[in-house]
């Protein structure tokens, strides 16, 4: 077992809760527990690996929970450009924290004020060219493989199809699921895994479906424009966590 501070494990656990809420009711807030993470890990890299079982585990829940929700059609044309962003993280995950997370901030922040805009003036219409998934499918791949950050670029790309909201959460379950598993093989070629990761994950169970179970219950019960406005804020909190340092 890790031999971490208790404070470590308290503050792991309440990162678990916030993806396993993340995953079934409150997308955005999750992406939250990725910089606290890595104070549980004291290690930017490393802590994309021990998150990634936690993640898994969240996804599987919710994958279950809303497994006739999903809108295959808005994920598609995404998933070749998905595919393509995590070949380039794979190949830039030698490159330090402190160069990789800025760039994914900076790709958020963009993508975020082109939905703001999109939102405040142009057509309602939901954007179907290529050039949109491509877009935003290449910088999932490539932030979800770097940093586990894909959640606020997903949650735009989400939002701007202008889905229900149990689709919403149910399409990204179903996205994240197939993505995060495809990210071990390349986290075992980088050595990121280890025991003492996958003990602490197996610990971390609990409070992530715990989390989950949250979550399910808080989507019936928040307005849809509250759902709304915290998935644009937390996008937005997000960005900026993303370009503070994280090193300890």
């Amino acid at each position: 077992m890790p031999e971490l501070a208790l404070w470590k494990w308290l503050l792991g656990a309440l990162c678990a809760f916030l993806i396993g809420v993340a995953k079934t009711g409150v997308p955005g807030i999750g992406i939250l527990a990725v910089p606290l993470f890595v104070f549980t890990v004291g290690d930017a890299r490393l802590s994309t690996a021990w998150l990634l079982p936690i993640l898994i585990c969240a996804d599987c829940y919710a994958v279950i929970a809303y497994r006739k929700k999903a809108a295959a059609n808005a994920l598609f044309s995404l998933l070749p450009w998905v595919m393509g962003g995590m070949a380039l993280g794979a190949v830039v995950l030698v490159y330090p924290d402190t160069v990789i997370r800025p760039l994914v901030g900076a790709i958020t922040f963009s993508m975020l004020l082109l939905f703001l805009w999109r939102l405040r003036y142009a057509s309602p219409t939901p954007p179907t060219g290529w050039w949109f998934s491509g877009f935003f499918g290449t910088s999932a791949g490539f932030a979800t493989m770097v940093a586990n950050a894909a959640g606020p670029i997903m949650n735009i790309y989400l939002l701007s199809k202008r889905l229900p909201r149990e689709e919403f959460v149910a399409t990204g379950a179903w996205f994240f699921f197939f993505v995060n598993l495809s990210k071990i093989p390349v986290y075992l070629a980088h050595g990121l895994f280890s025991q003492q990761s996958l003990l602490f994950d197996a610990v971390m169970i609990a409070p992530t479906l715990a989390g989950a179970i949250v979550g399910r219950k808080l989507i019936s019960r928040i307005p849809e424009r509250a759902f709304l406005t915290a998935v644009i804020v937390l996008a937005f909190a997000a960005t900026v966590l993303l370009f503070l340092p994280t090193r300890r």
